[in-house]
C-alpha cells in the first residue's frame, strides 16, 4: 500500500516522538545504551499496540550511515595499540565470539526451527545496528531477529553493568556516543562524513550486506584510528541517530502478535542462555589463566551484547578503558566482516538444498 504524503509525514512524525520519548527517558537517566533501548522498548510497545509505526526506507539508510560514522570515531590509535598489547586474550575472545555464533545459530535452528539466515543474524554476538542493515538488505524476518537481539541487548546493557556496581567493580555510566562540537572541526566532521559516506554507498552499490554502516564504520575507523581525523559527530546529534535507529527496530514489531511475540521470546532466552554460557567459560578461563586481568574488565568485554550498545559500556564504565576498548573493536570488525558473509553463505546453502530438493521431487 502506498502511502499518501500527509499520512507518510504523520506516522513518522509519531513514531520519532514516541521513539524520543522511550530514549530520553532511559538516556537521561543514565541506562546504559539507553538512548536506543529506551526507543527501541517504547516504539515496539506502540506499535503492539496497534499504533501505525512507521520509519521510510530512505531515513533508515541514512542512520546506518551516521551511526556507521560514530561507531568509528570510537577508535584510536591508543585502541589499536591495545590490541597488539592483549594478543592471548584478543585471540580468546575471537573464538569464544565465532563459538557463540554458531552454537546460537544451531540452537535456534534445532530447537525453534528457524531458516539458516535469521539463526544466524539471531545469534551473532554483537552489532545490533549491523543486524538490521543486514537483515533488512536479506529480506529475513526482522520480527524474530530483532526480539532476539533486543532481548539480548537489554539483558546484558541493564543487567551486566548493574551486577558491577552492587559489587563495587565499576562507577556509573556517564558516556555515551558522540562527542562535544567544536566549531573549529567543523570543515574535518564534514569532510569525515562525506568520504564515509561515498565509501559507505559503493559497498551498497556492490551488495555488500549491511554496506552502508559498515562501510561509513570502517572508513571513520581507518581515519580515525590512523590519526588522521579526529573531529566526531556531535553526542546530540549522536544519541538522536540512536533514538531515530530505536525507531527502526521497534517499528519492525508492526502487526505482530502476542502470540507470536511470546513464541519468539522462548527463541531468545534460549539463545541468550547458550551464549552467556560459552560467554563465562571462556571469560573464566582467561581470569584463571591470566592472574593480572580484572573480572570487569574481562566481562564488559567479553559481554555478548549489541556491539553498539556494548562498545557504549564499555568506554562509559570506570575500568580499564584500552583493555575493554581494544577487544569491543575487535568484537566490531570481526562480527561486521563475517557475519554478513556468514548469513550469505547460509542463504546460498539454503537455495542450494532447496534446487536438490526439487530436482528430488521432479524426478519422483
Amino acid at each position: 500500500m502506498t502511502l499518501t504524503f500527509d499520512t507518510a509525514f504523520a506516522r513518522i512524525a509519531e513514531t520519532l516522538a514516541i521513539a524520543a520519548a522511550g530514549g530520553l527517558a532511559l538516556g537521561i537517566s543514565g541506562f546504559p545504551a539507553g538512548w536506543v533501548s529506551g526507543s527501541i522498548m517504547a516504539v515496539a510497545i506502540a506499535a503492539l499496540a496497534g499504533r501505525p509505526m512507521y520509519v521510510p526506507m530512505w531515513m533508515a539508510r541514512v542512520i546506518f550511515v551516521l551511526i556507521g560514522v560514530s561507531l568509528g570515531a570510537l577508535v584510536t590509535p591508543e585502541t589499536l595499540h591495545g590490541i597488539a598489547t592483549y594478543p592471548a586474550s584478543i585471540m580468546v575472545l575471537i573464538v569464544a565470539t565465532a563459538i557463540i555464533s554458531y552454537a546460537g545459530g544451531y540452537y535456534l535452528q534445532a530447537v525453534h526451527g528457524w531458516d539458516a539466515v535469521s539463526a544466524s543474524l539471531g545469534a551473532a554476538p554483537g552489532g545490533m545496528s549491523q543486524v538490521v542493515a543486514v537483515a533488512t538488505e536479506m529480506h529475513a524476518d526482522l520480527r524474530r531477529i530483532i526480539i532476539v537481539q533486543t532481548l539480548r541487548v537489554v539483558i546484558v546493557a541493564v543487567g551486566l553493568p548493574g551486577l558491577l556496581l552492587v559489587f563495587g567493580l565499576s562507577g556509573p555510566v556517564t558516556r555515551g556516543l558522540g562527542g562535544a562540537f567544536d566549531p573549529s572541526q567543523l570543515g574535518e566532521l564534514t569532510a569525515l562524513i562525506a568520504v564515509s559516506t561515498v565509501v559507505a554507498i559503493l559497498a551498497h552499490l556492490v551488495r555488500f550486506p549491511g554496506g552502508l554502516l559498515f562501510g561509513a564504520m570502517l572508513t571513520s575507523a581507518v581515519l580515525h584510528g590512523g590519526g588522521w581525523f579526529h573531529a566526531v559527530v556531535p553526542w546530540w546529534v549522536a544519541n538522536a541517530v540512536m533514538i531515530a535507529l530505536g525507531g527502526v527496530v521497534g517499528a519492525r514489531f508492526a502487526n505482530t502478535p502476542f502470540r507470536m511475540l511470546l513464541q519468539f521470546l522462548g527463541a531468545a532466552v534460549g539463545s541468550f542462555a547458550v551464549s552467556i554460557v560459552f560467554m563465562a567459560v571462556f571469560a573464566g578461563i582467561l581470569v584463571a589463566v591470566l592472574s593480572n586481568l580484572h573480572v570487569a574488565d574481562v566481562l564488559i568485554a567479553f559481554a555478548p551484547g549489541s556491539v553498539d550498545a556494548m562498545m557504549v559500556l564499555a568506554l562509559a564504565l570506570h575500568i580499564d578503558p584500552v583493555y575493554v576498548g581494544a577487544h569491543h573493536l575487535t568484537r566490531i570488525l570481526f562480527v561486521s566482516l563475517t557475519m554478513p558473509l556468514i548469513a550469505k553463505h547460509a542463504e546460498l546453502r539454503a537455495k542450494r538444498k532447496e534446487g536438490v530438493a526439487d530436482g528430488s521431487d521432479r524426478k519422483n
